[in-house]
């Protein structure tokens, strides 16, 4: 079966500060939503950007390398665990990605924001479904994000190794879903997710 071929991306933007925003953690049941803004310097283009998804770790862990030396601007931020209880997880992410996109400097002029829906910042932009597959800065957004949110579940891991965080990355896996039944909830865990709530219903 061939593979759908995506739409062109039209950009209304000439400029030179263009930021590609995107997350990563919506759907775990433990530790914050990440999100990552980059701003790529035309002059110095980073080769292989795609979807951090499609990407080994190794090549992902490279790349992100990469994009931190060349980009003109990048910012990683996070809301916690307790942010997305207290929000909900579209509410947290979007301040995620608010955070990251005040963080930049030089400040952006223009945001490409992966998904249906604009994070509600001041800086105008467009959203972008699958743009993490369709536009270089997206995807390097992406890149950051998912290595970062990899590197918090590694050092969760390395504190609660009976949970396989670094094998799951928190999502709900049978493996996490069973040390969830056997071990409890962590104060990492999101409260407001549904087997979360439900193993602190049985306490």
């Amino acid at each position: 079966m061939k593979k759908a071929t995506l739409p062109p991306l039209v950009v209304d933007y000439r400029g030179e500060r263009l930021a590609g925003v995107d997350e990563v953690g919506r759907g775990p049941l433990v530790g914050s939503v990440v999100a990552a803004a980059v701003i790529l310097d035309p002059a110095r283009p980073v080769e292989g950007l795609n979807d951090s998804k499609a990407l080994s770790a190794k090549r992902r862990e490279a790349l992100d390398a990469e994009i931190r030396e060349r980009a003109l601007a990048f910012a990683v931020a996070e809301a916690s665990a307790e942010e997305i209880d207290e929000l909900n997880i579209y509410h947290a992410t979007h301040l995620a990605m608010r955070r990251a996109i005040d963080a930049l400097a030089p400040a952006a002029e223009y945001l490409l924001v992966d998904g249906n829906r604009l994070p509600g910042h001041h800086v105008p932009g467009q959203a972008v479904v699958k743009g993490d597959a369709r536009h270089p800065a997206i995807a390097a957004a992406s890149i950051l994000a998912k290595v970062a949110r990899d590197a918090d579940m590694a050092a969760l891991d390395a504190r609660h190794p009976d949970y396989g965080f670094a094998r799951h990355k928190g999502y709900p896996t049978r493996e996490h879903l069973a040390a969830l039944e056997r071990l409890g909830a962590l104060p990492e865990h999101r409260r407001s997710f549904g087997p979360v709530k439900r193993q602190l219903a049985l306490l």
